[in-house]
């Protein structure tokens, strides 16, 4: 079967406006059901963050009540710990896109900190679109996409429709107010069409190559569009 390339945030916080160091990472689900999936279907999963330093899972994501009660939670740790790809990642720097048949991106705010100004990550999605690749991104993994920019100085992605995590989520989820940016907001004025969906509700975009998740629910139908892409 194939190699999937999944990029990966590798900070612990997310600076918020007044300098604020918000502690966070990657998503556990937004992880953990595609590669639950991917693995399931026979594919072989590489990580790659900047630097190739371990990525940290965000703990918020393993509490019960974003989990669907403790057996829930139970569920997604254990699973967590049984990626071992995870503590061995590749410098994003050292990718070479040809030995990959598709690009995943999970979320958590991790993204928003540093994969949103990463020239290599940046380089990975502008190679992944033109591949013709399936290349899947979903809830604050679009903030990558920021960093994805032409010679020209316009966005890669601008004119592509794609789901992120949007402000009505942000907002409930208590960070708009505090935070220096809003991802829906950036991804819009880089000229990004924004499907916004239900907030907490799965919402999932293709559009050419490119597939989009809006939130955490939106990770495991999002994996399964790969999975269809790949067949």
């Amino acid at each position: 079967m194939s190699k999937i390339l999944f990029v990966m945030t590798g900070v612990d916080h997310w600076t918020l406006a007044d300098g604020t160091k918000h502690p966070t990472g990657f998503w556990a689900e937004e992880a953990v059901a595609p590669f639950t999936a991917f693995k399931a279907a026979g594919h072989e999963i590489t990580v790659a963050t900047p630097g190739g330093v371990v990525p940290t899972v965000d703990r918020g994501s393993l509490a019960p009540e974003v989990n669907g009660g403790q057996e829930g939670a139970d569920e997604v740790a254990a699973a967590l710990a049984s990626l071992s790809e995870l503590q061995h990642p590749i410098p994003l720097e050292d990718v070479d896109l040809d030995a990959y048949a598709a690009v995943f991106y999970p979320g958590g705010h991790g993204p928003m900190e540093d994969l949103a100004v990463d020239p290599a990550s940046g380089r990975i999605l502008i190679d992944a679109l033109d591949s013709g690749k399936p290349l899947a991104v979903v809830c604050h993994g679009p903030a990558a996409l920021l960093a994805a920019t032409n010679a020209d100085g316009t966005n890669a992605f601008a004119g592509y429709r794609v789901a992120a995590f949007t402000n009505a989520e942000e907002t409930q989820a208590g960070l708009a107010g505090r935070a220096r940016w809003l991802l829906e907001t950036r991804l819009v004025e880089a000229g990004v069409d924004v499907q916004v969906g239900e907030p907490w509700v799965p919402n999932v975009v293709v559009d050419r190559n490119l597939v989009t998740g809006q939130n955490p629910a939106s990770s495991a139908p999002l994996a399964a569009e790969v999975l269809k892409k790949l067949a």
